[in-house]
């Protein structure tokens, strides 16, 4: 929204310069003792568009720098003795644009053409017509217009480059911090809970042994402890789990429907459409919510199939993940963190997330992802 408006605003800057660089030009044009020639309507025809043509400046740099050059020749040659202001301005803008090389090149062809010019208007003293086009086109001027051009390049280079640094300096302290974070709950959570598990595991073991009845108090200890062993180390995989590692995306989701398959589970991948290019973001994003969907089937569902649909739309990708578990429509689905995390990922990128049981039994994931806004 707001790279939009900052659009609007240069634009409407721009045609206002425009339109005063042209009336500028008019008015000077109209002020001078004109001898009533057929070359007057070539004349002001150029003075407005030389004026008019600086609307385009950021757009197309080269070609405004072209046709306010021609413009000053042509009016020049029609015997109206007004300044080149509008190739000063174009000057500026190409000069802006880092096209150095072409300005020069324009400048120098401009300071030769311009006493051609006058001389063309009717001047016959080689040395008038040399003064009217300096007079048209001061030396002076032309260095400060491309010196302010290459100033303001500079400057905003600088300002980008100063942006990046914050950016990746934010980018590494975010990653340092995660890691920091993986190695606490490794650290501290990770080996407790596996001496835990260990231990209730060994009790059972030993129980069954004697031919003892095993407590189902010690039998929840040691599933609740294979259970958090397996989210911990899910936890620390997405918090080690960084950019600059080879990004996991959609050409890795039929090992994950293969892996599925691997736990009893009738797991079928269906791909729609031609794939287009896939920013980054939206790779993974989609990687993530078929893994976490999947691992939700195969851990809380007790369901016998699952289907995994993909769909290339024109600017949008659809995924779906449907189960014929036990879920029912009259029960709300409780938000864990899997599911959290999957509506935060599709929210940033501009997308819509619903998950909720279906009508004839069992859980569905469906997201869309607009191409645009991830890219």
């Amino acid at each position: 929204m707001s790279t939009g408006r900052f659009r609007v605003r240069a634009s409407v800057v721009d045609w206002t310069i425009a339109v005063g660089v042209a009336a500028a030009l008019l008015i000077t044009g109209l002020s001078g003792q004109r001898s009533g020639t057929s070359l007057d309507l070539l004349g002001y025809t150029s003075l407005a568009a030389g004026g008019l043509v600086l609307a385009a400046r950021r757009r197309a740099p080269v070609v405004v720098l072209a046709v306010t050059g021609l413009c000053a020749v042509a009016y020049q040659a029609a015997g109206f003795d007004v300044p080149a202001v509008a190739y000063l301005f174009a000057v500026y803008a190409a000069v802006r644009a880092g096209r150095r090389t072409v300005t020069v090149a324009a400048s120098v062809i401009m300071l030769a053409a311009l006493p051609l010019a006058a001389m063309a208007s009717g001047l016959h003293d080689t040395g008038e017509a040399f003064a009217q086009a300096r007079g048209a086109l001061e030396l002076a001027w032309l260095i400060a217009a491309g010196a302010a051009g290459e100033a303001l390049r500079q400057a905003e280079r600088r300002a980008e480059e100063a942006e990046r640094t914050r950016e990746e300096i934010a980018r590494r302290r975010a990653d340092e911090e995660r890691l920091h974070i993986a190695r606490e709950l490794h650290d501290s959570l990770v080996h407790q809970i596996s001496i835990i598990k260990v231990q209730a595991e060994v009790a059972v073991h030993v129980a069954r042994k004697k031919g003892e009845p095993v407590p189902e108090a010690l039998l929840a200890i040691q599933e609740a402890g294979r259970e958090a062993t397996r989210e911990l180390r899910a936890t620390l995989e997405v918090l080690r789990d960084d950019d600059t590692a080879p990004p996991r995306g959609l050409d890795h989701i039929p090992a994950l429907v293969e892996r599925a398959r691997t736990t009893g589970l009738d797991a079928t991948l269906t791909i729609r459409g031609e794939r287009p290019d896939v920013p980054a973001a939206l790779d993974r994003t989609v990687y993530r919510i078929v893994q976490e969907s999947l691992t939700n089937i195969a851990r809380h569902a007790a369901a016998a199939t699952a289907s995994v649909q993909i769909d290339y739309r024109p600017g949008a990708l659809a995924v779906r993940i449907d189960d014929d578990g036990t879920a029912t429509p009259g029960t709300a689905p409780v938000p864990g963190v899997g599911l959290l995390g999957m509506r935060e990922r599709v929210t940033a990128l501009g997308g819509r997330l619903r998950a909720a049981p279906r009508g004839e039994g069992g859980f569905s994931v469906q997201a869309e992802l607009p191409l645009e806004r991830a890219s």
